[in-house]
Order: structure tokens, then sequence, then C-alpha cells
């Protein structure tokens, strides 16, 4: 069939073609592998850098406070500055920022020096492709599905812990640390032409609608942005704050990142290392950790679309809590069959929490849900910030993780009760502009 005889064709008989919200789905999937990779370096390098500098975990651990802690107020800005100028441009100054602070590492000689590089650079460069960077996605290209793609944009990040600790493991066993963090610099310029290429800001820039977008429900409109992105999203702060459904999701998400990234992606592997376990199977366990997650987060976006997203959190966290509950009894030299269920389970609810927490943001807070949902999300990486520094700090005081484990797992329950009072809400309460 000729070109003319296709375009002439009934419209039964044309090829179907891919939705270009696939196409920026796809390319976000990639970058945010990138991201949790990038993320992923702190705990492989935790011990060499305590072998060679003599630097303490608690040091170390306020490092990694201090890249956290950005990862999640950059959130946010983030979303607001993707509002204001686009997503690319943003995107392409973070991987930008991440490839200088990543590769500057190598130079350091003193723990201010990793403070400013990995810390401040890496944690403003990963802030910016956080999970507002999902929700901008999700919420401009999407109206059918929109759950399911958040799942799966949010599972980026499990792959991306699964393609790169093994690697940036066994590249510090071989090669030391150094090898790991310009492979992460690498892999940060390495992503910067797809953005640059295929990464479009709206629909509406295309001609097209949201996927799955109708008369009924246009999706969100490509408004004009003007003023400073800084206040808007400061605007956008003051107007949820109103809310109690906010402080709700912004209290829970922040236990889900004590839980999380603080703890356990920060402090797993240095804990199985106490217990006589080498670096390199605790970082293929935490690997595992993010193999399960894939599936988990997938799943629980399908579930967002068809079950109350309030329910959902509540489960999540109560299984969360009795994992770690869990956890100091099962470390040892080598893995046991009940090490393998920890994992699974924290693997299936490790970032679980993320689709229905968004979908709630988006109930309550409508189109600016992106830049609501950064803040929410800014207190997750605020409660992993505060975990990565504090079960440090236990650990050089007691000798052991137990005490932090515990306590984790304790906060869990407070998540779950958080997220029993948010399915009490209903509708939208609050107008954010």
């Amino acid at each position: 069939m000729t070109i003319s005889e296709r375009r002439a064709a009934p419209p039964a008989q044309r090829v179907r073609r891919l939705h270009r919200a696939w196409v920026v789905a796809a390319v976000t999937f990639v970058t945010m592998v990138g991201a949790a990779g990038f993320r992923s370096v702190p705990s492989v390098l935790m011990d060499p850098l305590h072998a060679e500098f003599g630097w303490s975990h608690a040091a170390v651990g306020s490092a990694m406070s201090v890249n956290m802690t950005l990862f999640g107020l950059m959130s946010p800005f983030a979303a607001a500055l993707m509002d204001r100028f686009g997503i690319r441009p943003v995107v392409s100054v973070a991987l930008l920022l991440v490839a200088a602070g990543s590769g500057l590492t190598v130079l350091m000689t003193q723990t201010w020096q990793l403070v400013l590089c990995w810390g401040v650079l890496v944690g403003l460069g990963t802030g910016s492709m956080s999970m507002a960077f999902v929700a901008t996605v999700s919420t401009r290209w999407f109206v059918a599905r929109r759950g399911l793609v958040s799942g799966i944009l949010t599972a980026a990040n499990a792959t991306g812990q699964l393609v790169f600790l093994p690697v940036l493991a066994a590249l510090t066993t071989a090669h030391g640390w150094r090898s790991a963090a310009v492979t992460v610099a690498v892999g940060a310029v390495a992503v910067l032409p797809l953005v640059l290429v295929l990464m479009r800001d709206h629909p509406h820039d295309l001609g097209i609608r949201a996927y799955g977008a109708t008369d009924a429900d246009p999706g969100v409109s490509r408004a004009a942005r003007t003023g400073s992105s800084a206040a808007m999203a400061l605007r956008a702060l003051a107007e949820a704050a109103r809310a109690r459904v906010f402080w709700l999701l912004a209290g829970s998400f922040a236990i889900c990142g004590a839980t999380t990234n603080g703890l356990i992606g920060t402090h797993f592997i240095p804990a199985a290392h106490d217990h006589g376990m080498p670096i390199t199977t605790a970082a293929s366990l935490l690997a595992l950790v993010g193999i399960f997650d894939v599936a988990g987060t997938v799943a629980s976006g399908w579930l967002t679309d068809r079950v109350e997203p309030a329910v959902l959190l509540l489960v999540y966290y109560s299984g969360r809590g009795l994992a770690l509950l869990s956890l100091p009894a099962l470390l040892g030299p080598s893995t046991t069959p009940s090490t393998w269920v920890f994992i699974l389970v924290y693997g299936l609810d490790w970032v679980a929490t993320v689709p229905p927490t968004v979908a709630l943001c988006r109930r309550h807070f409508g189109d600016r849900a992106p830049v609501v949902f950064g803040w929410v999300f800014a207190s997750h990486q605020v409660g992993a910030a505060i975990a990565a520094g504090t079960a440090g700090w236990l650990r050089d005081m007691q000798g052991s993780y137990t005490l932090p484990f515990l306590l984790a797992a304790g906060l869990c329950g407070v998540a779950a009760a958080l997220c029993l009072a948010v399915g009490q809400l209903r509708g939208p309460v609050a107008s954010v502009r």
C-alpha cells in the first residue's frame, strides 16, 4: 500500500500509532532509573570512605543527610520550574549537576567536600528528577492509566537500584570507590541526549491531547505560567498547609522516607556487614529489594486505579513495620530463609506508597497536585535525612543498628494511623493556584 493509499484508507485499516505520551513516559523511566542509580552510591561508599579517610559512620551519614534533604526540598521547586520553563530544560540541568557533583568527589580529601559534591550538587540534581517529576509527567500526559503509569515510573527507582548497585559494589571492591563515582558521572551524561531529543513538556505543544483524554475529561490545560517559580512553589505550600489532609500525608510520607532511603537504603549494607556479611552480598540483597519493588510498585499503581488509596497505605505501612520489627534477629554472616522473606516483603512495599499518595494529592488538590506532592515528597526526604543521620549516630554510640530498626518499626505504626485518618476525608479541600 502506497503512502497516498494509506492516507485514503478507512480509519480501521490504518496502522494505529503509538501515542506520544508513552514515548515521554519511556524517557522519564530511563531518567528515573539513572537518578535512582546515582542515589544508590552512598550506601556502597560508606565503609570504603571510613577505611580510607577514617571518617565515622555519623560523618558520612551527615553528608547523606544533606543529599536527602536537598533531594526532597528541591522537589516542589523543580515541579514549579517545570511548570514555568518546561520539563526538558530542568531535567537537563539536573543531569549536569549530578555529573559534576559525582565526578568532583574523586578529588576530595575532607568531609566538607563530600557534603558539597555529593550532598549539595548531587542532592539538587537528583531532587529535580524525583517523584514530583513522576507526578508532573503522569498528570500532564495521562488521563487514563494515571495510577499505572505512576507505579511504573516510581518502579524506575527500584530498577535503577537493581541495575547500578551490584555493579557499583563490584567496582568499589575491585577498583576502589572512585571508579563508582566516575561511573555515575558518565551515566548522567549518557542520559542527557535522550532527554534533549525525545522529551516534550506538554501534549498541547504537539497539538494532541493527553492519553485517554475526552471532551468530558480533557486533562490538564496548557496554561501560561508567569512570575517566580519559587513564589509559585511557596504559594502552593501556604495554601495546601491550611488543609489537614496535607499534614497527614506529609507526616506519613516522612516516615516512609525514614524507613526506606534513610534507614535501609543508607544503613542496610553496613548493618549487614556488622554481622559478618560481605559487602557484595549485602548489596545484592538490597538490589533484590529493587527487583521485588518493581512488581510491588507497578501492582500498587494498578490497585490505586481500583482500590481506595488510603486503605492501600494503611496495609503498606503496617506490613513494613512488622518486617522492620523482625530485622535485628535476621541479620547474620549468611542469608537464611527468613532473610529472603524480609527482602521479599520489604521489596514489595518499598515505594508502593507513591501511587496512592499521588492519587490522594490529585483528589484533594486538583491540577496543582504535582507541586503539592513535591512538598509532600520533601517531607519524605526530610524524614530520610533525619533517619540517615540519627541511625549512624546511634550505631556509633551503641555499636549496633538494633535500636534504629525498632524505632523505625514503631514509626510505621504511626504512619498507618495517619493514613487511617486520611481515609476519613473526602473531596477537594483546597484550591491551589
